[in-house]
């Protein structure tokens, strides 16, 4: 085979090698410099070097150099009159006597015409400058002939194109950081708007102050111990922070009376959490079942409960959650017809309404969620600190809340339920 033919099959091969490392290389760094190895291998040049651009920096950053030297510069800063010179240059390769011309090598005349540099290319992709290729003398000696500058060309346009994708999917990931931290930003103020509207709701009953963020909390741990994920867990969470919104509309002697109200009262009162649903639901909350759990949180499995009467499925599973977290705090609490219950009572109070007012396997929740926090397998502590140290660890509790799990589960098997 003449020698034209076979350095026109390297050629080819290399320039087909050059296309299989941009498309198929993940790693950025390796992908320049086998590419690199390849341009010089093709025609047997001697040194070179290639250069990405930075846009952001304004300077050239050479990834990838050989035989020019310890001392060549990592880098070389690029001004935007630089940048309009190369972009009329496009992807000619340029010859050493031609580069004269350009500001840029006016500047760093003396390190190229050492190094032996003999053509640049600009890499262009889509009108923009994206790196540059040096190259040296071929090994033969031969100065560089049409077809060569045709090849070193389109090798070129391939890595120029490796490095224009490496720089979109930077830019996607600094976008899509900048969106991460806009969305955290955006969840925490949501929450911390949350806490402060609970707040506001308690400050309005002097006796149950803190109430809706005990809910709130309660209501999160059951969903924990549920093995909800974290995005559910919150709304969840925030469910029961706003459980009781309604209540900002019931007159304030109401709420605050110190003695059992009347019939006439209790039914203004009840009125809370429809009002809360039609606060909660115009507004566009990142979870959508929030106004439910407003307006349900007092329905019970058996359809005692009010405003609806619902019955078992027929009650949106979030207002499940908050109705049982509700009922905690109310019987943990002191109110002011109503003194703390003790532990063993409140225990044994949720077992007795399992499958009545409250879901079975919420209860279940609720007691594994405290009983590991008492045998230290969770490193939560929050119900300590809800409840009180000595509350959570009265005499007897440990083996009280073991049967209480025994007697739930002796009822039937328990379905733990991980949507609507």
């Amino acid at each position: 085979m003449p020698e034209s033919e076979q350095k026109l099959i390297h050629t080819f091969s290399a320039l087909a090698d050059i296309g299989q490392e941009v498309a198929h290389k993940y790693n950025f760094h390796e992908m320049i410099r086998t590419s690199f190895h390849l341009l010089l291998g093709s025609l047997a040049i001697m040194r070179g070097g290639i250069a990405r651009y930075s846009r952001f920096g304004h300077e050239l950053n050479f990834l990838a150099v050989r035989g020019l030297g310890d001392d060549f510069p990592v880098s070389a800063s690029i001004d935007p009159a630089d940048e309009r010179e190369f972009l009329t240059a496009g992807m000619s390769a340029i010859e050493a006597s031609q580069a004269k011309m350009l500001i840029f090598f006016q500047r760093y005349q003396p390190f190229v015409e050492k190094r032996g540099i003999e053509l640049i290319i600009p890499m262009i992709v889509h009108d923009e400058l994206v790196g540059l290729v040096m190259l040296g003398e071929k090994a033969s000696g031969e100065p560089f002939n049409s077809a060569d500058r045709a090849i070193v060309q389109a090798m070129a346009r391939h890595i120029g194109v490796g490095i224009y994708q490496r720089n979109l999917l930077a830019e996607l990931e600094r976008k899509a950081e900048q969106n991460r931290r806009l969305y955290e930003e955006m969840r925490l103020t949501y929450a911390d708007t949350v806490k402060s509207f609970a707040a506001a709701i308690d400050y309005k009953d002097k006796y149950t102050e803190g109430h809706s963020v005990r809910v709130g909390k309660y209501s999160e741990l059951i969903a924990k111990s549920l093995g909800w994920s974290d995005e559910r867990v919150e709304g969840v969470a925030v469910a029961g922070y706003l459980h009781d919104v309604g209540k900002l509309t019931v007159e304030k002697r109401i709420i605050n009376s110190p003695t059992r109200i009347n019939a006439k009262e209790s039914a203004e009162l009840s009125k809370h959490p429809v009002v809360g649903y039609d606060i909660l639901l115009p507004i566009h909350h990142p979870y959508t079942d929030v106004p439910l759990a407003a307006k349900y949180h007092h329905e019970r499995l058996d359809g005692r409960g009010y405003p609806d009467g619902l019955k078992d499925d027929q009650i949106p599973y979030i207002a499940k959650i908050v109705n049982l977290a509700d009922s905690f705090d109310a019987m943990t609490t002191n109110r002011p017809y109503k003194a703390r219950r003790p532990a063993h009572e409140v225990i044994e109070d949720l077992q007795r309404n399992s499958g009545k007012q409250f879901a079975p396997e919420l209860v279940t929740a609720m007691f594994e969620g405290m009983l590991d926090e008492l045998e230290g397998g969770s490193e939560d502590k929050s119900f300590r600190r809800l409840l009180g140290r000595e509350y959570m660890e009265a005499e007897g509790i440990i083996p009280m809340l073991r049967n209480a799990l025994n007697g739930i589960n002796a009822t039937g098997p328990l379905t733990l339920v991980a949507s609507e």
